[in-house]
């Protein structure tokens, strides 16, 4: 009797259908459905009828009333677009620079690691519901804040500018960095993730290639640029990835589209405007991972 074998590709593509199985199945019995409603729904006008809802089907209508006709749609767009443009490249700053840090050996890296994955538990939906709730409280006392910046210990942003001036760095630079330093609670808070993504690919490099290096005299900016970054470049892309759609997930646009289906009850529209974001998401999605991937 002939044994059915396997070979090394089928293996491990039976082995990515079993990782992927639980999503798949979601998607087939959860949100399949949903999805392709919201496609009927975006060119349709949709009212309320005794015993459920009626579509008249309307074309492209709701896409043009969502760019040229809604007032705010475009311009809430556009902004979260270009928060996105900034946030992007200072999460994925710091989450490189800290998972550097973290990949050290020192005393208490294990506490310093959850301290900095912490942020990912405490914007979960359980810990959010709670603080809305008024059962926590995660931001403190705001008067013990004020009373502390009364006693001379506020930000001064002035005199950062000035040391950044003398450095002799462009205006442009010194206002990104300011930007990231005022927004330091932000870049914290989105970056968990991102930091163990890092922090296993630094783990995943051969400690004998750095022993090489060191032999053959290189310092160890040589050994980061010639060595860590190069072989932790394919993960740079997923975290690009990642912190897009992270951004996008709780953007304003969001809101407005929640806003208009529950608010305005136009179903339709907002079903539209959804899509236009979904494209919006997926066009920036294409663009930056084509760039990374020639780069």
């Amino acid at each position: 009797m002939r044994t059915l074998r396997l070979s090394l590709k089928s293996r491990r593509a039976l082995l990515g259908l079993a990782f992927i199985s639980p999503w798949l199945i979601g998607f087939i019995f959860l949100f399949a459905t949903p999805l392709l409603q919201s496609i009927r729904f975006s060119m349709s006008n949709l009212s309320v009828a005794p015993g459920g809802y009626v579509l008249d089907f309307v074309g492209l209508k709701n896409f043009k009333d969502a760019i040229l006709v809604d007032a705010t749609f475009n311009r809430i767009l556009v902004d979260s677009v270009g928060a996105m443009l900034l946030n992007v490249p200072m999460i994925l700053f710091f989450s490189l620079f800290t998972a550097t840090l973290l990949n050290q050996k020192f005393k208490g890296r294990t506490m310093a690691r959850a301290i900095f994955f912490l942020p990912v538990i405490l914007a979960s939906s359980a810990v959010a519901a709670a603080e809305s709730a008024g059962l926590i409280n995660l931001m403190g006392d705001a008067s013990a804040v004020e009373s502390s910046t009364e006693g001379g210990a506020s930000f001064n942003v002035i005199s950062i500018v000035r040391m950044l001036n003398d450095v002799g760095l462009p205006m442009a630079y010194v206002d990104y960095i300011v930007e990231a330093i005022m927004r330091i609670y932000d870049i914290v808070s989105s970056s968990g993730v991102q930091i163990l993504i890092f922090l296993a690919a630094l783990q995943s490099v051969p400690g004998s290639m750095y022993e090489v290096a060191k032999i053959e005299g290189a310092t160890a900016y040589e050994s980061f640029w010639k060595i860590t970054f190069p072989m932790m470049s394919p993960l740079i892309l997923t975290n690009v990835i990642y912190t897009i759609i992270d951004s996008f997930a709780g953007s304003p646009v969001t809101e407005a589209i929640y806003q208009t289906a529950f608010k305005t009850q136009n179903f339709g529209l907002s079903s539209a405007m959804s899509w236009l974001y979904t494209l919006v998401i997926g066009l920036v999605l294409v663009v930056v991972g084509w760039v990374l991937s020639r780069r």
